[in-house]
């Protein structure tokens, strides 16, 4: 992490839980690693399918300025995120994308990680709800930059208590993802 820390962009559709990965992302590198980090959203006029997107600027040092231009890893979760958002990946970043739901073009000066998120999450869990949580557990596989532990601990103090297992689960099946894949 250098001194304007890293800046990652979650992108996808409203009901994706995309901001909710974004806030235990935050949450996780703040309260359990003891580092600084902020957290914006966007989305369209629709509550559930429009587009959404989700910057988190986590670094050693204060954050001077919360909104993400040039991403350092990007997360494009439909087809909509990735023809919009796709280019702003800086050279030398992570793009990941759901190799089910993105058809994405090769971006020569980004590293591409394409996962079969979705699939695995109905596959393994049959629960949609999980997706964003499974993205994130790949995330932070593929990143490290911050431990599973402490988006565990989140994940504990956040989510309710019949949904904890769940939610460990998925984020343990995001990690294994990467593991297979990569």
């Amino acid at each position: 992490m250098d001194i304007i820390g890293t800046r990652i962009v979650f992108s996808g559709s409203g009901g994706q839980g995309v901001i909710t990965a974004a806030i235990i992302l935050a949450e996780a590198a703040v309260i359990h690693e003891g580092l600084n980090a902020v957290q914006t959203q966007s989305y369209g006029p629709e509550a559930r399918g429009g587009a959404t997107r989700a910057d988190i600027i986590i670094s050693k040092h204060p954050v001077r300025h919360p909104k993400v231009i040039n991403p350092h890893q990007l997360v494009c979760l439909t087809q909509e995120a990735y023809n919009k958002f796709s280019h702003i990946v800086r050279p030398g970043g992570i793009l990941i994308t759901d190799s089910g739901l993105v058809k994405s073009a090769k971006k020569v000066d980004a590293r591409q990680v394409e996962l079969p998120i979705y699939a695995k999450v109905m596959e393994k869990i049959g629960k949609p709800i999980v997706f964003n949580i499974c993205m994130l557990g790949a995330f932070v596989e593929i990143t490290g930059i911050v431990r599973g532990e402490s988006v565990i601990k989140v994940l504990s103090e956040k989510i309710p208590s019949g949904f904890i297992d769940l939610n460990k689960k998925a984020f343990k099946l995001g990690s294994e993802l990467v593991r297979q894949n990569i």
